[in-house]
């Protein structure tokens, strides 16, 4: 007994002298907070602490049928739509909001009077706005009329609660407004040679999202934020002059009503057909052939199934291709493309379903099964803007650039329209997530036809260390437009990137990210929902990673000092001279010119910003090198090795 406690007092003596060492030379400061949680993350019966929907996940649905005349003479769209609310949540409502994106354009909204003077991509005109009648809201047998307008936002009363737990209520109402040429680069109307290209979206009154976070998410249309929407089920019908051609979310549900039989056959070829096949060629555009009526107008009806939105295209000017999409699982799908003769051309739009086919089969497969029948994209005065199977892209777009617009925007079926995050204050969730997934994407179409440079992820350094830098977790009304590009897409993929390549490996990273798809479709994720879900998935503490690079705004700067030979080996010392830890890869390169991979994990800087790393070999180390692969967005790189020569 004594000898044992004789034993273990040296021991512990031992240790004693080891840890006064180390505590000498590392604990003048503490890295704890580095490593803290990065806000609420704990689990609750709503969203559980690994990330997923919990037992009392609350989505209430909405469901719409929509009918809508184009008037081209004076630009006006009229409508009647009818919503039926389902309540999910445990609470009564005593009111909905409803969103009005088309009073954005009008001379005293908000989103008017938040633009700078001298303009930006937000730009709208100010001569719109809705003009709302009949509405009615009906709890059981009960109708309520009364709703009240500020902004881009109607609130509807009940003359009765709606019910916790599925109660339904229905809305109805009259809506009109004019089509705005300039619609804040998502939506508007573009004069061609041979008509105007209607692009319609935010064009009906949408309801807003009653969560358990906030509650009602109601913050205004202004600019930059984008959409936060319920899904359901949509029933629409457009009803245009003759000579239309309409496209639109969803299927068409009457093409015999719309469509000549030539037509009809081309649809069918095209569905069977890897290669675009022409619906309406250039030379029948405006011909009195190519519609199945001489006068009049005609009524084109869609359906689309658990969608949180819907947009169509309309003009007389549509040049209209299509091919099939072979999607995950067997299923199949169509590709297709309506633009001007202005924008035709095998280095322009005649590529634009080859492109949107490319991309869709490719994020079908690797991510998760594409929801939808079609995939439609449509050249408009719009630079680039995502609906659920419809993409808005700029008319004018050719080549590598039309091949990376039609991508981005295809893209973002996932997120979010598949993923329904909010982008109003989180466009980092779908615009930063589906830039790194287009990375992907552009590399594998057409061998490599146009590239990728998003690994290279040192080329945003010149953002990262501008002194009005902003970070990814600002709002998008708030951030700077100039910085809005780096905020809420670059920086986030980069990360994302860093995440994969560096830090988790793909293996690992692509098991979660492909979870929290899957685990989220069709639902309302929170950021704290994705970190959790990557976290559990992968089996990794990454606190602070969110923290230095989603919810901070400094810079990763790894120094390597020093090394030098003691028995058995090499003492290397390597410091962190920048704002967050980061894993630490090294690549010691020996006389012989062979290489030795040296990988030391975030936790060396827990307890301070220098390590030494005992690095046991006979051979002779020339050099030590941080990163060689240029993986890691290190602002510095002049101490990136040592020894440090400019030659």
């Amino acid at each position: 007994m004594n000898y044992r406690m004789n034993v273990l007092l040296t021991l512990l003596i031992a240790m004693g002298i080891t840890q006064g060492a180390r505590a000498q030379e590392s604990t003048a400061k503490d890295n704890q907070t580095q490593f803290d949680d990065l806000m609420y993350r704990q689990g609750s019966a709503y969203r559980t602490a690994d990330g997923k929907p919990g037992p009392s996940y609350l989505q209430n649905k909405a469901d719409y049928n929509i009918k809508a005349d184009l008037n081209e003479e004076t630009h006006t769209l009229t409508g009647k739509l009818t919503l039926t609310y389902t309540n999910n949540s445990p609470e009564a409502l005593d009111f909905i909001w409803l969103y009005l994106e088309q009073n954005r354009f009008t001379e005293d909204s908000r989103g008017t009077l938040t633009t700078p003077v001298q303009g930006n991509r937000y730009n709208g005109d100010i001569d719109g706005g809705y003009t709302i009648s009949n509405l009615k809201a009906k709890v059981g047998r009960n109708a309520s009329s009364k709703h009240l307008i500020n902004d881009t936002r109607m609130q509807v009363f009940f003359d009765e609660p709606l019910e916790a737990d599925g109660d339904e209520a229905e809305i109805t109402m009259d809506f009109e407004y004019k089509i705005p040429i300039e619609g804040m680069d998502r939506m508007g109307r573009l004069d061609v040679k041979d008509g105007t290209i209607y692009a319609m979206a935010q064009w009906y009154p949408r309801v807003a999202v009653f969560d358990d976070v906030v509650g009602w998410n109601t913050e205004p249309y202004l600019g930059a934020g984008e959409f936060y929407l319920e899904y359901g089920a949509f029933d629409y019908e457009i009803t245009v002059p003759y000579d239309h051609i309409v496209v639109g979310s969803g299927v068409l549900e009457n093409p015999r009503d719309v469509l000549t039989a030539t037509q009809r056959e081309r649809l069918a070829k095209a569905a069977k057909s890897d290669s675009t096949v022409m619906i309406i060629k250039a030379d029948e555009v405006g011909k009195p052939e190519s519609r199945p009526t001489s006068s009049g107008t005609l009524t084109w009806h869609f359906e689309m199934e658990n969608t949180r939105d819907v947009a169509f295209a309309t003009s007389k000017a549509f040049i209209w291709d299509a091919a099939r999409m072979n999607l995950s699982s067997g299923k199949k799908g169509m590709a297709q493309s309506a633009y001007p003769k202005e924008s035709a051309g095998d280095a322009a739009w005649s590529r634009s379903t080859e492109y949107t086919k490319a991309a869709i089969e490719f994020y079908s497969e690797t991510y998760y099964p594409y929801p939808y029948a079609n995939a439609v994209n449509v050249a408009a005065n719009v630079g680039g803007m995502e609906y659920p199977g419809v993409s808005f892209c700029s008319w004018k777009s050719t080549g590598e650039s039309l091949w990376g617009v039609t991508d981005h925007e295809f893209g973002h079926n996932w997120f979010p329209m598949i993923v329904g995050s909010n982008e109003r204050r989180y466009p980092w969730m779908d615009e930063g997530f589906n830039t790194f997934i287009n990375h992907y994407s552009t590399q594998a179409f057409n061998n490599g036809e146009f590239g990728s440079t998003l690994n290279e992820t040192r080329r945003i350094n010149s953002y990262l260390t501008n002194p009005e830098r902003e970070g990814i977790n600002t709002y998008p009304d708030v951030v700077n437009t100039r910085n809005l590009g780096y905020t809420a897409y670059y920086k986030p993929a980069t990360g994302l990137i860093m995440l994969r390549d560096y830090i988790l490996g793909p293996e690992r990273f692509d098991n979660a990210f492909k979870s929290y798809i899957k685990t989220w479709a069709f639902k309302h994720p929170q950021p704290s929902d994705f970190f959790n879900h990557m976290e559990n998935v992968a089996g990794e503490n990454l606190s602070w990673f969110w923290k230095g690079w989603f919810y901070g705004n400094g810079n990763i700067d790894i120094s390597v000092d020093d090394y030098r030979a003691v028995q058995g080996g090499y003492l290397i010392t390597v410091s962190n001279k920048g704002d967050f830890p980061i894993p630490v890869k090294l690549q010691v390169t020996y006389t012989d010119e062979s290489t030795e991979e040296v990988m030391l994990p975030v936790e060396i800087w827990e307890r301070g910003d220098s390590w030494t790393h005992l690095l046991r070999t006979d051979k002779t180390v020339v050099k030590v090198e941080f990163d060689p692969k240029k993986q890691v967005t290190d602002v510095n790189s002049g101490n990136d090795v040592f020894p440090n020569s400019p030659y």
